[in-house]
């Protein structure tokens, strides 16, 4: 019936979605006002989320290595990471900014080897190499002999930056979960049946990877949040103007519930029907699903070595999962 494939791909329409409601929502708002209010809207999502499946509005059973190591992934995913991505996409807009979120891929690859000990197999090597060859080829064009960019200078270094610490948080994630799941063990809870007095009995399991989130989003609030007063002494005027911002507002509240919320839910139910590889690989059809609707809605000129090049680049990101 392919169940798992096909919600793999609806998981790739649904960031494909996000990435275009949050480049409005960037433009008209600014980098950290969104942030801002996109990390308040994701919390309340996930308390309700975690007061149906945990019977609590607050991640529980998270102990102290738990919370330190999932604050850590919060800092370097959301507060650097995002920041870089919607600044990102104020200047190159979000199907390059997409594009650059392959390079994800690699980084988890090398701090996975370096903090876990993970191996590195030859094909995931070749898969560096091949992603950011379609990367360049993306970006890079040759005229009068000589190589130039394409895209300005700062945006390629927000949008590269943010899917550099995509990768790295998802590490910082995944040993924060290792600890989250110990410290449920050492609860004496079973993740395989439902929590005691929550509203949706579903296997705790599945509601971990929402309490871990939570954890990861309220870092991510308070970071952006001092960030914003920190290089805004009008940050009170500049937050009442963002939500203030009809448009801005629909826009931001569409990337929230495609990203964090929808996003989130449906690619943890794709792994449960499909292997995590190929549910993977799916994901990361992103970059060439945003083609053609980017180029509708911001009319913006795709060329064939673009296209080409994004579609490279998801083939190395392949290559890791395979």
């Amino acid at each position: 019936m392919y169940i798992g494939e096909i919600i793999a791909l609806f998981v790739a329409v649904s960031w494909t979605a996000t990435a275009l409601f949050a480049e409005v929502a960037s433009k008209r708002m600014g980098s950290l006002p969104l942030n801002t209010v996109r990390m308040t809207m994701s919390l309340a999502l996930l308390a309700m989320t975690l007061w149906l499946t945990m019977g609590a509005p607050y991640p529980r059973y998270a102990d102290g290595q738990t919370w330190l190591w999932l604050v850590l992934s919060g800092v370097v995913g959301y507060v650097i990471g995002d920041y870089c991505l919607m600044q990102g996409y104020i200047y190159i807009g979000s199907r390059f900014g997409q594009l650059f979120m392959t390079l994800s891929a690699p980084t988890a690859a090398l701090t996975g080897r370096l903090l876990l000990g993970e191996q590195m197999r030859p094909l995931a090597i070749v898969g560096m190499v091949v992603t950011l060859g379609g990367i360049a080829m993306s970006i890079l064009s040759k005229k009068d002999n000589s190589v130039r960019l394409n895209l300005p200078r700062k945006g390629i270094f927000f949008a590269a930056m943010a899917g550099i610490c995509q990768g790295f948080g998802l590490v910082l994630s995944k040993v924060g979960l290792e600890h989250y799941d110990a410290a449920i063990a050492a609860a004496g809870a079973s993740q395989q049946a439902a929590v005691e007095g929550a509203l949706l009995p579903l296997p705790l399991y599945l509601a971990v990877p929402f309490a871990a989130t939570m954890i990861r989003a309220s870092i991510g609030l308070a970071g952006f949040f001092a960030l914003l007063a920190l290089f805004n002494h009008d940050w009170k005027a500049k937050l009442s103007h963002a939500v203030h911002d009809r448009k801005a507002m629909w826009c931001l509240l569409g990337a929230t519930v495609f990203g964090p919320f929808i996003g989130v839910s449906a690619s943890l139910l794709a792994t449960q029907y499909t292997s995590t590889g190929i549910a993977q690989t799916l994901f990361a059809l992103t970059p060439v699903l945003i083609i053609a609707p980017a180029a509708l809605l911001f009319h913006q000129r795709v060329t064939v070595r673009e296209v080409v090049g994004a579609v490279i680049s998801v083939a190395g990101v392949c290559l890791f999962f395979t």
